[in-house]
């Protein structure tokens, strides 16, 4: 039996996943170039920084409702979804590049484009257990979450230095080629990885309908969509790192803040890794409650260096998500993952939105970082009702698996 995870190596000798990755790296910059460029267009326009902003939370919003068309990637085969969604997405950042286009339309077609992102990442989370197994399941998912912090730890001040070389409607043109790239590595990189007829032929409203009876009615994967949506807990200090900033000594400190927790979560997953899996089933709980729990000395306001490294351990903890999500495609039946994980995307968007919305509505009563150590507590105890659920779940499930015999079909030998 392996009791070590595979190797990064070893998975990136796959040519499938290569291909699967360069697209990820893509799709990542596209997404964070086009967010940029169009809130560099928007506040060149309006002059507003209260549009400008407005305009980049906007691109969040569609995830609600991306996730529910997750069921595509159930309904045709997967290759397909991934290709097609980036296609789309190229020629919408193509007519967001013309010259002279009214910034509102831009936006519009801009939110078109973050809608169809749901699809494409239901679809590449579903086709990761075909494509790499069990065995190499959680390194391939190691792999593509340390690439997704490293974009956004680089993302802002590369995404930033494109559009002053190119310009915006420059820099929109290169966000277009690189999601066209994208479905070209898609298209000529993996195999059809086609879906059974009966989910073929569901109806999205039925399939969406059936994706969440099934979450609500199994054990781990109820308990498992209960730890990820924690993370509206811990991320609260990223929807506060301004105010934060502002309490300790101004916005010249707000870089360290905003990369804090990416670096901390790139490191995290690294070292998660390559734990063996079943230590990391064990251990998925206890990280969960940790991600949230490290927060609670910020509400002391302590020194920028202790928020600083509070933050970032914050970030390796959280990390436990590239577990989360691993378990949660193992969990799900394949004909109905695409729309069981757009389910979880719609949450998971949901609970952070929520969980931001009202911690900035207490920082209207209390300092900044008080409102970080309230989020840490009632995460820390949300974490632990919920990695109860789950290793209740584990135990369920492990009790009625069914007991092998000595030689695995072979008759025993009788009892003394």
């Amino acid at each position: 039996m392996t009791t070590t995870a595979p190797s990064f190596r070893s998975v990136f000798r796959m040519g499938e996943f290569r291909a699967l990755w360069l697209a990820h790296v893509l799709s990542v910059a596209g997404d964070q170039l086009a967010r940029v460029a169009l809130t560099v267009l928007v506040f060149n326009r309006t002059a507003s920084a209260g549009w400008a902003a407005g305009t980049y939370a906007l691109t969040y919003l569609p995830d609600l409702l991306g996730g529910a068309l997750g069921g595509l990637a159930d309904r045709f085969p997967r290759r397909t979804v991934l290709v097609v969604a980036d296609v789309v997405r190229a020629l919408l950042v193509a007519l967001m590049a013309i010259p002279g286009l009214p910034w509102p339309v831009a936006a519009g077609l801009l939110v078109i484009v973050q809608l169809a992102a749901g699809p494409f990442q239901a679809a590449r989370q579903a086709v990761l257990p075909d494509m790499l197994g069990e065995e190499k399941l959680a390194t391939g998912q190691a792999i593509l979450s340390s690439t997704y912090q490293a974009a956004l730890v680089i993302g802002f001040g590369a995404g930033a230095a494109v559009v002053a070389w190119l310009g915006v409607s420059g820099a929109l043109w290169a966000d277009a080629v690189t999601f066209a790239v994208s479905a070209a590595a898609l298209r000529w990189g993996l195999r059809l990885y086609p879906v059974s007829k009966v989910a073929e032929h569901a109806p999205q409203w039925a399939s969406l309908k059936a994706g969440c009876r099934l979450v609500a009615r199994d054990r781990k994967l109820r308990s498992l969509l209960a730890i990820a949506c924690c993370c509206g807990f811990y991320v609260v200090p990223e929807g506060l790192a301004v105010p934060v900033a502002a309490q300790l000594g101004g916005t010249g400190v707000l870089g360290w803040l905003l990369v804090a927790n990416p670096v901390g979560t790139l490191l995290g997953a690294l070292l998660i890794s390559r734990l063996p899996r079943a230590r990391q089933v064990r251990w998925l709980g206890p990280l969960a409650v940790a991600s949230s729990l490290v927060l609670l000395p910020t509400g002391w306001t302590p020194a920028l260096p202790v928020v600083v490294a509070l933050w970032t351990v914050s970030g390796m903890f959280s990390a436990h998500d590239l577990i989360t999500q691993v378990q949660y495609s193992l969990a799900a039946p394949p004909e109905q993952r695409g729309q069981v994980i757009g389910v979880a995307i719609a949450a998971l968007r949901a609970a952070q939105g929520l969980t931001i919305a009202a911690a900035g509505a207490l920082a209207l009563a209390f300092a900044p970082t008080t409102v970080v150590a309230i989020a840490a507590v009632a995460g820390a105890g949300c974490a632990a009702l919920a990695g109860i659920a789950w290793a209740r779940a584990v135990r369920a499930d492990r009790a009625v698996r069914p007991r092998r015999t000595p030689l695995d079909g072979a008759t025993p030998p009788p009892a003394p």
